[in-house]
């Protein structure tokens, strides 16, 4: 793929870019992003605030944005601008994305030395997958009013710990112990105070498990939880499952609308999901937790069913996997207050970065970690845990790797739509293979529960009101 832009279709440099550079006397060449790109050549901006104002911060596409450092270095405790209020700047100026030029704007600018090591940078043009390149000296006379520091963390020292999962334990208790008060216990469960799972949440797991289960079993033990009757019933008359006829009781809500597959594992996401109450704090413009869980859920459904019928894996523990994927998430909420809404405010500023990068920066663990120890924990099957663990890592092929590969590519092609938090990455074409799905096929599913958007918003709602 050639860096210049040439075809027709190709985004264009807005004009006030042109004019802006060309007032600066700031030649440049248009640059096609692409993946291959030399993140360290990227220069990736951030407009902060507090209440003294606004701040530009520029630093390296390969480096964390780490707000601990800048703080000490500025005094100041800082946070993303929201995004209403970039969003209308940019707006003035007809762009969609802030470009790292300190002209722009009149705030007062901060950059990352690191910055400078490069001799051609490559600045985002304010449209979306155009780059400008400009030499390092060239950029630098843009620098003049501008302060420099070190504040960046560099990604590649940011070491997960992808293929380790016994290993997890001791790497939670240790974060548990560091960033919270609670350092007396010696046993994990008990320092973290897990609340204990609900009798409804018992009763079902073991009705998951129990092969010679049946439909009166799983209404017996829906009707005696209120709640999650009223629940059962809102979901079958959702327009989302267009079932003819009114729905008059919890069984004919299962036996004529839903099933007992699907009843099963949305009672038991929504009886897990009480467990954990949602965070207040959240990174701003993010997915709302269970309108992601519920896409993703609806997307590894539709991969599933996709899938050769000889290799396809238990559609209602796929679902499951995907309604729960992101469950670590509630956890640390649960367990680092403070700490997570540090988290929120680091994704923030760094959007480049995958949220694993910057949990285990700052606590040295990831939400993947704590959410497959707390299925082990509750003796959840093999495969929800194994799902959770590696569901960011596409090229996972050991036990019972259908189910974090099936949440991996769900995850991936979602957030290729603008659905989830942090960067796209592309999916490998093995991925698809050892699903026996090909890539076309994947994103019509994609596309088909994406058409179902409002219905699924609707029982995403209420999750939330559970």
């Amino acid at each position: 793929m050639t860096e210049v832009a040439s075809a027709p279709t190709s985004p264009s440099t807005p004009s006030v870019i042109r004019e802006l550079l060309g007032e600066l006397a700031i030649p440049y060449r248009e640059v096609i992003d692409h993946p291959g790109l030399n993140p360290a050549r990227k220069v990736q901006a951030a407009l902060l605030d507090d209440s003294v104002g606004a701040l530009m911060v520029l630093f390296p596409q390969s480096h964390l944005l780490d707000l601990n450092r800048l703080a000490e270095l500025t005094g100041r405790r800082m946070t993303a601008v929201a995004p209403a209020a970039l969003e209308r700047m940019l707006g003035k100026h007809e762009l969609t994305l802030l470009p790292g030029l300190p002209a722009l704007t009149s705030s007062p600018c901060l950059y990352e030395e690191q910055l400078l090591q490069q001799p051609l940078l490559l600045i985002n043009a304010g449209e979306s997958g155009l780059l400008l390149e400009i030499s390092q000296e060239d950029f630098k006379s843009m620098l003049t009013k501008a302060s420099a520091g070190r504040f960046a963390e560099p990604l590649a020292g940011i070491k997960l710990n992808l293929d380790r999962p016994d290993d997890d334990s001791e790497a939670i208790t240790e974060a548990v112990h560091a960033f919270t008060a609670r350092r007396i216990q010696q046993r994990l469960e008990a320092t973290i105070e897990i609340p204990p799972l609900a009798e409804t949440a018992r009763k079902i797991i073991r009705l998951r498990v129990d092969p010679n289960a049946t439909i009166d079993d799983i209404t017996g033990v829906v009707e005696t939880d209120p709640a999650l009757a009223a629940q059962v019933m809102s979901w079958a008359a959702s327009p989302y499952y267009a079932s003819p006829g009114k729905i008059r009781s919890v069984e004919d809500a299962i036996v004529r609308v839903l099933g007992f597959d699907l009843v099963i594992n949305l009672a038991l996401g929504l009886a897990l999901g009480k467990t954990l109450s949602l965070p207040k704090d959240h990174p701003q413009s993010s997915t709302p937790y269970w309108q992601q869980s519920i896409y993703t859920a609806a997307v590894i459904e539709g991969l599933t069913r996709a899938m050769p019928r000889a290799g396809r894996p238990e559609t209602g523990l796929t679902y499951l996997a995907g309604l729960l994927h992101n469950f670590g998430y509630l956890l640390l909420a649960h367990v680092f207050p403070p700490h997570f809404s540090l988290i929120c405010r680091h994704l923030e500023v760094n959007p480049h970065v995958s949220h694993s990068l910057v949990e285990h920066h700052l606590l040295g663990i990831t939400r993947e970690q704590i959410g497959a120890w707390l299925m082990r924990y509750w003796d959840m099957p093999d495969e929800l845990a194994t799902a959770l663990r590696f569901q960011h890592d596409p090229h996972y092929a050991g036990e019972h790797a259908q189910y974090p590969n099936l949440v991996c590519v769900a995850v991936g092609l979602l957030r290729s739509r603008s659905i989830g938090h942090g960067p796209y990455e592309p999916l490998p074409d093995a991925l698809f293979e050892s699903l026996g799905v090909t890539r076309e096929k994947a994103e019509d599913v994609v596309s088909k529960v994406l058409e179902a958007e409002v219905l699924l918003r609707e029982l995403a709602a209420q999750f939330s009101q559970a």
